[in-house]
């Protein structure tokens, strides 16, 4: 019996139908579109089985997958090692060709070279598509080609090439949706993924606080921020959309989202920046390194009230407000001299929105290793950073239950650790 030809759309950071460049394109071909989403073991295994950005991508799938029975289809969901399951799909189908989104991330981009590899000895097309990001790789470079490292310029080559674009297409037009593979694929519970429901939620995204980003955004107390991050972190918005509206309501949000271009590009261009300083001078820094003082850090248990309501918060909710971020990580690189590896593996493994580049870059940021960072002589105060931005309290009191019954003293004091960290920074900086 011959098997059906098909081709095959791969979902990974781009979790929604609408607005999909790579699932618009696969529709647009001649074969009926199986849509795909892979649990990848080799990311899944150092998981908690309650991630919460499991359970988060469990019910986008859920979603999709009941949006797609509308269409007489599904979503077909598989749970293993990503080439092993190209293998048992290609013997169980005529795969004419694979689309998927571009990710730009070292792993991904070696998993995707080695699928497609597969695919080309298989005489099979595959097309990867631009979605995630308004321009990619090297589309924002210097005059000499090269990829920018200060953030400022990097900005206004990106606005200037942004004004060029005009409108984009629309990739999201539903009559293509006829074209989806019919099928009734069996949608897998969390727990035959291996995984169980976390109790922590990702929040539902809210625009109508950013019209006034600039002036509310470094106050924690109000609430005001979008919680877009995860979902931009897993596609379940267009990218292209959210920029359209910055454009026209906010010119400092717009500024934050070319920043997650910019850290991405960083990582693409410099990966060592993954696990390594981008400024190698900083390699001759001594750390401290203390694994108690560390794990206090990690707790919420500084004495530093805003460092530690925003570990609360953290841990409590995958949340952080992006002030609270700057200051617990400085908090950890310049008062406790712990290397900056050891809060980015932390916040990699609490936060909803956790995105590699990002991570990365801000706590190199923070810790002056980075490209574009702040200066090693700048170090937070986190009581003046506490009165500048939450004065009243009302921030710290709603994650630390005893501040009003007699809160710790602090773990270290602010001016003696400053003088520490500048000196221990200059005297490791390599000329």
């Amino acid at each position: 019996m011959s098997k059906q030809k098909v081709v095959f759309f791969w979902f990974r950071r781009d979790l929604r139908l609408e607005d999909n460049v790579g699932l618009f394109h696969a529709l647009e071909s001649d074969y009926p579109v199986i849509p795909l989403f892979i649990f990848d073991t080799a990311i899944l295994e150092s998981l908690a089985k309650n991630d919460a950005r499991v359970t988060f991508i469990h019910q986008t799938l859920e979603k999709i997958n009941a949006d797609l029975n509308a269409f007489n289809s599904a979503l077909l969901v598989k749970n293993g090692e990503t080439l092993a399951v190209w293998k048992a799909l290609f013997e169980a189908y005529d795969i004419q060709s694979i689309f998927f989104n571009k990710d730009y991330e070292p792993y991904a981009i070696k998993r995707d070279l080695a699928i497609a590899d597969f695919a080309l000895k298989n005489n099979v097309a595959v097309s990867a598509f631009k979605d995630q990001v308004i321009f990619e790789e090297l589309e924002i470079t210097k005059a000499d080609g090269l990829p920018y490292t200060i953030y400022t310029p990097f900005k206004n080559k990106w606005l200037d090439k942004f004004k060029q674009i005009g409108t984009f297409p629309d990739y999201s037009e539903e009559k293509q949706f006829s074209n989806f593979y019919p099928s009734n694929f069996e949608f897998p519970t969390l727990e035959a993924i291996g995984f169980t429901e976390s109790t922590i939620q990702v929040k539902p995204h809210n625009l109508t606080k950013i019209s006034n980003y600039d002036e509310t955004r470094d106050f924690p107390a109000l609430d005001s921020t979008s919680y877009l991050s995860p979902h931009l972190r897993f596609g379940t918005v267009s990218t292209r959309k959210l920029v359209t509206w910055a454009n026209k309501k906010n010119a400092v949000f717009l500024s934050e989202l070319i920043w997650r271009e910019f850290f991405m590009q960083i990582l693409f261009n410099f990966p060592k920046v993954m696990t390594n300083n981008f400024k190698s001078a900083y390699d001759g820094i001594e750390w401290r390194n203390n694994e108690e003082e560390f794990k206090k850090w990690c707790k919420g248990e500084t004495g530093y009230p805003m460092v530690d309501a925003g570990m609360r918060q953290l841990n409590e909710t995958g949340y952080m407000h992006n002030r609270v971020r700057m200051v617990v990580a400085s908090f950890l690189c310049k008062h406790l001299l712990i290397q900056w590896q050891w809060g980015e593996a932390y916040f990699a493994e609490k936060l909803l929105d956790y995105d590699l580049s990002a991570n990365v870059g801000n706590w190199q940021w923070a810790a002056g290793t980075g490209c574009d960072a702040a200066p090693y002589f700048r170090v937070f105060n986190p009581e003046i950073q506490l009165k500048k931005f939450d004065g009243k309290g009302v921030y710290i009191r709603q994650w630390i239950a005893e501040f009003d019954l007699g809160y710790g003293q602090p773990m270290v004091e602010h001016a003696m650790a400053r003088d520490r960290a500048i000196s221990t920074y200059k005297a490791g900086i390599l000329k």
